[in-house]
């Protein structure tokens, strides 16, 4: 995903430059220099970057693990509708990880990324609904969630 501050520029910004050099370092794992460049994105509401922040935060990558800004960013992307910031979030709820356990909320949080059509969402989902974690259980509801997920 690329970072677009104009819909209609045709040249390269240095804000495009930083976001992409972000994401570069990131999948690099360098990730000193993915939260030197990415910091700022998620400071400005960029959806894709308080993923990354949020993910660096949560597992001490590149710094000290801080679990309240892991989950400050994450909840940030997610309300932005970013389904794998949803996906994240929905984890953290499930686990109790950064925040406290709570799967009626992990449910929810994976319901809005497994409808984006994340599959990893869909088969998280499924397992609940065939569990009764967080919901009632119901076999339909999990069948369906797997059938979405391609499993």
């Amino acid at each position: 995903m690329r970072y677009r501050p104009h819909k209609n520029s045709p040249m390269t910004t240095d804000a495009e430059v930083d976001f992409n050099s972000g994401m570069t370092a990131f999948e690099a794992r360098e990730f000193v220099r993915a939260m030197h460049f990415l910091l700022p994105f998620a400071e400005q509401g960029v959806a894709e970057a308080q993923h990354r922040v949020a993910i660096m935060e949560q597992n001490g990558l590149g710094k000290v693990k801080n679990e309240f800004q892991a989950y400050k960013w994450m909840k940030a992307g997610a309300e932005q509708g970013h389904a794998l910031a949803q996906h994240g979030l929905g984890f953290m709820y499930m686990q109790g990880d950064c925040v406290a356990k709570d799967s009626e909320t992990a449910v929810y949080w994976f319901t809005q990324a497994a409808e984006q059509g994340l599959a990893g969402s869909q088969t998280t989902l499924a397992m609940m609904y065939e569990k009764g974690d967080g919901v009632e259980k119901d076999l339909d509801a999990a069948k369906k969630w797997y059938q979405e997920a391609g499993n």
